[in-house]
């Protein structure tokens, strides 16, 4: 399958599953507002996107994927693949569920380390509401395993799918329990959607594990000794797990130093929420996509050296060409995307400028995230997951100093700055310790056109930013006024961008669409 279609495949499935996301937190801030409920929920959801983003976005699949095709290649290849696959589901069963037991009996105990500054009622609603996610936690380990067995088997459009249902479950939720009540107490409201998480997970996990089972004979006896694969497999992961897990910490990091704040917590998930979207797609699918091509193409030297250059090169434009435009959309319009999604039902205008701040202040650090993403998928395919580690760390570390140095005096807002110049952090240390490697390579075709990615960007924002201008502010419109704005600027600004790209050549669009929708 080309590069192209499988990128847009992941992506794509990432892209839909953070609209259905969008959905649902719509619906959350129309009926919990800022208030109470919605703290202790948002709270909670950062300890389950942290073990879902921790097994789910790269990591698992980029040291699995190459001790897999190492066995799939010996004489019995299949059975002793198939058998290393079953080892790592049970050893992730008995570790996701140890850690799930840990999270029921220290409930209070872990809300507050991570929100410190709730109050009695809302750290006791916060430590209910994690009991009921509790079992997503095991579930989503497995979910992991079998989904990171699947695209090695060049499956990528069932992992696209299993991405989805999380939220799909969430957003079918409120719309089948809570939406047709409209007098339903917010407790009734967040224990419904606590539930719902452990549900999307048991769904995800039959999903994948019934895709896994339908091709192949899983239960063949296997000639080789897999148990040392295995444990290779876990000593690659760990420092791997720790730096994908690094960015949902520093939210958490975030959450902790501003709980003492009323509102803050909702403000920065809410910011977070529209930042993850452009972050999401684009660093999710050059991890799942680009490790293995790189790879690859390390082992294959015989051409100097092209394939691996060119392979490192399109993950740099694609990186270049999602987050430059996205980061400089926020800039402009960040307060017409929060009252657009989200001023609505307990969410107030203040509530849109709170929001509009941190989303800011995020934005600043938007490439330099994704390409910390990128130089960590060429760390991986080079078996080094020590040196990605390390650089989140320091991002980490940058982000809770500057985070508790900046808050007293600009509140959430400082936090976000805090979150978004630790991209930046990671992003260059990683670049100077493989280009100290050697391991960092620009092909000439990328030479050319990253400049005029950059370029289309400027006429982007220019023309953004008169549009924006002309329209005037859009604080007496209705929500529906508000959210069409708000789609005709987005809309007119990708055009002109994608326009940009045509003319300055850097993409052809008919090349791109036919490399989608065949083989090569």
């Amino acid at each position: 399958m080309s590069l192209a279609r499988d990128i847009t495949t992941v992506g794509g499935g990432t892209l839909v599953s953070r609209l259905l996301a969008y959905l649902r937190d719509a619906w959350i801030a129309a009926l919990l507002g800022v208030g109470p409920h919605s703290e202790a929920f948002f709270a909670v959801l950062q300890v389950v996107n942290f073990f879902r983003r921790l097994l789910s976005e790269g990591a698992i699949n980029s040291s699995f994927v190459p001790i897999w095709l190492k066995l799939r290649r010996d004489d019995d290849g299949t059975a002793s693949a198939d058998r290393f696959t079953r080892r790592v589901l049970l050893t992730m069963f008995c570790i996701g569920g140890f850690i799930a037991l840990l999270i029921v009996f220290f409930a209070p105990a872990v809300i507050a380390v991570i929100a410190p500054g709730f109050d009695r009622e809302r750290r006791s609603l916060a430590a209910f509401l994690l009991f009921m996610v509790a079992p997503y936690i095991v579930l989503v380990g497995l979910v992991a395993v079998v989904a990171a067995a699947i695209h090695a088997e060049g499956r990528v459009g069932a992992v696209a799918v299993s991405v989805i249902m999380f939220n799909l479950v969430m957003v079918i939720v409120l719309a089948v329990v809570v939406l047709p009540n409209q007098n339903i107490e917010q407790f009734y409201t967040t224990a419904w959607l606590a539930f719902s998480v452990s549900i999307a997970g048991l769904i995800q996990l039959v999903l994948t594990t019934t895709v896994w089972l339908s091709t192949g004979s899983r239960w063949q006896r296997a000639h080789m000794y897999t148990s040392g694969q295995a444990e290779t497999f876990f000593k690659r992961a760990l420092p791997g797990l720790i730096a994908t897990g690094i960015p949902q910490l520093k939210l958490i990091a975030a959450t902790a130093i501003a709980s003492i704040s009323p509102a803050a917590v909702s403000w920065l998930y809410y910011a977070n929420r529209l930042y993850e979207l452009p972050l999401g797609v684009a660093s999710v699918a050059i991890a799942a996509v680009i490790v293995p091509r790189i790879a690859a193409s390390v082992h294959m030297q015989a051409d100097g050296g092209a394939a691996l250059a060119a392979a490192q090169s399109r993950a740099y434009e694609i990186a270049a060409g999602l987050a430059l435009p996205a980061a400089t959309g926020f800039a402009l319009l960040a307060e017409r995307i929060a009252s657009g999604l989200f001023e609505h039902g307990a969410f107030g205008p203040q509530d849109s400028v709170a929001v509009a701040g941190a989303l800011t202040a995020l934005g600043i650090g938007l490439p330099g995230h994704v390409l910390e993403k990128v130089f960590g998928a060429v760390s991986f395919a080079h078996e080094d997951t020590h040196t990605p580690m390390l650089a989140a760390l320091a991002g980490l570390i940058t982000a809770i100093v500057m985070g508790i140095l900046l808050f007293p005096r600009f509140g959430h807002i400082g936090v976000a700055g805090a979150i978004g110049m630790s991209g930046w952090v990671g992003a260059l240390l990683l670049n100077f310790t493989l280009h100290q490697r050697g391991w960092l390579r620009l092909d000439g075709l990328a030479k050319r056109r990253l400049p005029r990615i950059f370029f289309a960007t400027i006429i982007m924002a220019c023309i953004v930013a008169y549009a924006t201008h002309a329209v005037g502010p859009g604080e007496a419109m209705s929500s529906l006024g508000r959210l069409a704005i708000l789609a005709a600027l987005v809309t007119l600004g990708i055009l002109v961008y994608l326009t940009s790209l045509q003319l300055l050549g850097v993409m052809k669009l008919k090349e791109l669409a036919t490399a989608v929708r065949h083989r090569t």
